[in-house]
């Protein structure tokens, strides 16, 4: 972060300094955690249901925080300390980050999506490194916290920056583009999740739209051309559909399926045409490769630096994370989140393994509302129509998908929680087997499953 007075920060946030003295330092960073912090930073305390961060103010100040931006003020002012009063300090680090975004003349590209949001960031990164220095949005830091500390995070070697952002109600996406106001957008999809509190699809696509409502005039949409949600919109700025059908301008051809090699395939643009190897498992990842092409030929990237930047992409996080274990077992690990497109993609993947044998251990997808029982016995059904030898399937919701696979004929238990369907995991997972493991993360907490596979001491 670049050094901000306190009189700036008073003005961007419009809020009253309540001790001004001549001597007070610049800040250059801004920190949330009163356990996380770098000496001489602003201290932000955040408000939520069952935490005031404002409780927190003196030890923050304790370790080193430089001044600090309140709704509620203590009762003692420290002279050596500022005090910056505002009505609310989430509206507040919005602004901040807003006004400190304002500084920099350098392209934004702002990434949503139903599904795969952090995967395109990473692709799109990948591509624009070859060329620029790239600020983006770290691990899953998308939402109404994340977004701002991330564009705090702007520095003057920044040449691009390309910022993820999620949403589950209407308004997010709105309240987050006012602060990016981005040169790009990208959707990467329209799917279920969050469909609970939006509706229906239609309602995901319009709550996905309000990135373009701080687009810039002369800016440019990137939407996937194969999704037929997205291709019902007539939007009023240079638009590229990427996909594999005929109408798309960035084009995906000659796509092959590597297994857990990766896949290859062709991209066709009205300027160039490329051969791309994406070394990670999964065909949908051919259509983050083809926005991060029309990203990186609207930033002026050449052909080469496009095609390195596509081969350089690694997955992040438990994101189809391959896991190789002795006596050729192995993990895919894509618990990070599920929704039924992700887990009809893991479930493709698996299913076009290596291993004798195919197990797939799936939780609870949650934000689904009505659509949850279809949407959990089809991903069960799903499973046995792509030959998935064992389902283990773990979660109350969960039970809908040993349904579904026992009635499409496939083998199924489920079980009520992790603890209970331990024995039967190890049971299943003998040598020369594939298993992949998904759920929702926050509501089923998965990683503790792959965690729990790590530590056996398995026999060549």
């Amino acid at each position: 972060m670049q050094p901000m007075t306190v009189r700036e920060i008073e003005s961007a946030v419009s809020g009253v300094w309540w001790n001004p003295r001549e001597d007070a330092p610049e800040v250059s960073a801004v920190s949330t955690d009163s356990r996380r912090l770098a000496p001489g930073c602003l201290f932000i305390p955040l408000k939520g249901e069952n935490f005031d961060g404002h409780d927190y103010i003196e030890a923050a100040l304790d370790s080193g925080a430089a001044g600090v931006l309140c709704a509620r003020l203590p009762e003692d002012l420290r002279p050596d300390r500022f005090y910056i009063k505002v009505d609310d300090t989430r509206l507040a680090l919005k602004a901040l980050a807003g006004a400190y975004r304002a500084k920099f003349n350098i392209p934004f590209v702002q990434i949503t999506g139903s599904v795969g949001k952090t995967t395109t960031k990473e692709m799109i990164a990948a591509v624009l490194s070859q060329g620029l220095n790239v600020l983006k949005t770290p691990e899953n830091f998308n939402n109404d916290i994340g977004t701002p500390l991330t564009l705090l995070q702007l520095a003057p070697e920044h040449q691009a920056a390309v910022i993820e952002t999620g949403m589950n109600h209407f308004g997010e996406i709105r309240y987050l583009g006012e602060m990016v106001r981005p040169d790009i957008a990208v959707i990467s999809n329209i799917g279920d999740a969050h469909i609970e509190f939006l509706g229906s699809r239609e309602g995901i696509l319009k709550a996905k739209s309000e990135i373009f409502e701080f687009l810039k005039p002369d800016g440019a949409a990137v939407l996937n051309g194969d999704d037929a949600l997205l291709n019902t919109l007539d939007l009023p700025f240079t638009t590229l559909r990427c996909g594999q059908s005929e109408h798309c301008g960035v084009r995906i051809t000659d796509l092959s399926d590597h297994g857990l090699d990766g896949i290859t395939c062709r991209v066709t643009t009205a300027r160039d045409e490329y051969e791309l190897t994406i070394r990670a498992p999964g065909r949908h990842l051919a259509y983050c490769a083809s926005m991060a092409v029309a990203v990186g030929e609207r930033l002026g990237l050449t052909h080469e630096q496009i095609v390195s930047g596509v081969a350089a992409f690694q997955g992040v996080g438990s994101r189809m994370e391959i896991i190789r274990l002795p006596g050729q077992r192995i993990i895919l690990n894509d618990c990070y989140n599920a929704n039924p497109q992700s887990v009809a993609a893991g479930l493709e993947v698996l299913a076009k393994s290596t291993g004798n044998r195919k197990v797939a251990i799936l939780g609870d997808m949650g934000e689904l509302g009505e659509h949850g029982e279809a949407a959990h016995y089809n991903i069960g059904a799903l499973a046995a129509m792509l030959g998935i030898d064992m389902v283990i399937a773990i979660g109350r919701k969960a039970e809908k998908i040993a349904e579904g696979t026992l009635a499409s004929g496939g083998s199924a238990v489920h079980f009520p929680d992790k603890d209970a369907a331990q024995a039967e995991i190890l049971r299943q997972f003998e040598p020369d087997t594939s298993v992949l493991v998904k759920a929702s993360h926050f509501s089923m907490h998965f990683e503790t499953i792959v965690a729990f596979l790590r530590e056996q001491n398995y026999q060549a």
